[in-house]
């Protein structure tokens, strides 16, 4: 299902719940990296759901996906990147069941991606770059 229309090009969220994002982003560890996956309100920006993996398949941000639904409700617009996660069959049809209207970014959409990263900056900063992350 690549090349899903760019649904928020323009528009002017005014209300919450009406959009949802997924931005995927990762925090370095000694030996590779821990995948973070959050779901947020495009309007208030809230982080709704979120997952780490340590491998960067699509069930990890299916979990959050559902998590975020059953929390709370369904948007009308659901956005993301063009990720093999996002793209999947699995992903896919969860928005589809719910008919959530699927969005994904065109190239060159970084600035969609500068609210996760601001978001998780510190994280990254404070604790994965002074203590990389050790799992057993």
């Amino acid at each position: 299902m690549n090349g899903e229309p760019y649904a928020l090009k323009g528009a002017s969220t005014v209300r919450g719940g009406e959009a949802r994002q997924a931005l995927l982003t990762l925090l370095p560890m000694r030996r590779g990296f821990i995948y973070l996956v959050a779901i947020i309100d495009w309007y208030s920006r809230h982080v709704l759901s979120w997952r780490i993996s340590n491998t960067l398949d699509s069930d990890f941000c299916i979990d959050a996906l559902n998590d975020a639904l059953s929390r709370y409700g369904k948007p009308e617009i659901f956005n993301s990147d063009q990720g093999n996660q996002f793209t999947s069959d699995d992903f896919i049809t969860v928005l589809a069941t719910n008919n959530i209207q699927i969005s994904m970014d065109g190239k060159r959409r970084w600035v969609d991606n500068v609210f996760v990263e601001w978001l998780w900056g510190s994280l990254k900063l404070n604790f994965g770059r002074s203590r990389p992350i050790q799992l057993s």
